[in-house]
């Protein structure tokens, strides 16, 4: 595994089509933002598993589409 130190606002750039910011650290919270190509699926680690298992979502899993705008304006 391959760990990185970054601030706020800075980022991380995976296969030069993925970008990983971070957008706000708060206390033990980190909130990320990710760029990504629309073919590409992006799901937190839980609802990913919950889906390999064929269970489904959990109730709080927001999709791509209902995500909270960043401050450009994009999800």
């Amino acid at each position: 595994m391959l760990v990185l130190s970054r601030k706020k606002n800075e980022s991380i750039v995976i296969n030069d089509d993925i970008t990983i910011v971070v957008v706000e650290i708060r206390g033990d919270k980190v909130r990320l933002g990710v760029e990504a190509p629309k073919e590409v699926p992006v799901h937190r680690r839980e609802v990913y598993d919950a889906i390999q298992h064929g269970t489904g979502t959990t109730v709080d899993a927001p999709t791509k589409a209902s995500e909270e705008p960043d401050a450009a304006g994009s999800a």
